[in-house]
């Protein structure tokens, strides 16, 4: 598989820019490696994993939009 272009890279960067936020998450050293792994162990990427645990922790507290 060749590498994408400039141009395709630029068109993600902003499609992605225009449609998602980023969140930085500062965490104890090796606590991303335990959250890869429990990722891993049920099929979904980390950025899923930990955003679906936000997600129904909102839904117990009655905090969803």
């Amino acid at each position: 598989m060749s590498p994408a272009s400039k141009a395709a890279q630029k068109a993600v960067t902003k499609y992605v820019k225009e449609k998602y936020d980023r969140v930085v998450l500062t965490m104890p050293k090796g606590k991303r490696e335990t959250i890869k792994a429990a990722a891993d162990a049920v099929g979904e990427s980390v950025n899923g994993y930990i955003s679906q645990a936000v997600d129904e922790r909102m839904a117990r507290d009655k905090n969803v939009e």
